[in-house]
C-alpha cells in the first residue's frame, strides 16, 4: 500500500486569526497608552486568554491527513486535536458532501450522529466504523483519501 498524506489549509481560519490578531494587538496598544493601573494582574491574565484565543485558532488554521497500512490519522495545526482510526476497525468509508450548517473544526453533529473534523469546503470522506461510530473528515482530495482509506481497509 502507497502511504498517503495531505495537509489542507483553511483560509477563512487564516483570516480569522489575522482579523484577531490585529484587534487583539490594537487593545493592547491603547491599553498602554492609558495611565497605568494598580491591578497589573488583571492585565496579565488578559493577556494570557488572548495568548490562549490565539493557539487554539492557529490550531485549526490546517488539516493533516495521513493514512499508512495500519491506521488513518486526522491532525489539526500542529497535533492539539487529533484523531486515529485503526483500519481494521473501519466497516466502509465514501465520498460525501457535508451541509453547509455543519460547519468547521471539530463538531459533533447529533442527527445522524457523527463527529466531522473539517477546515475548508464541503467535501469529505464519511468514515463508519464496525461499532456503529461514523466520522466525516473533510478534505479537498476526496477521490484519493477514500482510495487510500479503501486500500488500507483491505490490505
Amino acid at each position: 500500500m502507497t502511504p498517503y498524506k495531505h495537509t489542507q489549509i483553511g483560509y477563512l481560519m487564516l483570516v480569522v486569526l489575522l482579523a484577531v490578531l490585529v484587534l487583539f494587538t490594537w487593545m493592547q496598544i491603547t491599553a498602554r497608552a492609558e495611565l497605568p493601573s494598580y491591578n497589573s494582574g488583571t492585565n496579565f491574565a488578559v493577556t494570557a486568554v488572548m495568548a490562549l484565543i490565539l493557539l487554539v485558532l492557529a490550531s485549526f488554521t490546517t488539516l493533516c491527513v495521513s493514512v499508512d497500512a495500519n491506521y488513518i490519522r486526522v491532525k489539526f495545526g500542529w497535533g492539539m486535536f487529533r484523531k486515529t482510526f485503526a483500519a481494521n476497525e473501519i466497516a466502509s468509508v465514501a465520498r460525501v458532501k457535508n451541509h453547509w450548517y455543519y460547519g468547521w473544526g471539530i463538531r459533533l453533529w447529533w442527527w445522524p450522529r457523527m463527529w466531522i473534523f473539517n477546515v475548508s469546503g464541503f467535501d469529505a470522506v464519511e468514515i463508519r466504523m464496525k461499532n456503529g461510530k461514523i466520522y466525516r473528515i473533510g478534505t479537498d482530495e476526496p477521490d484519493k483519501l477514500e482510495s487510500a482509506v479503501k486500500q488500507a481497509i483491505h490490505s
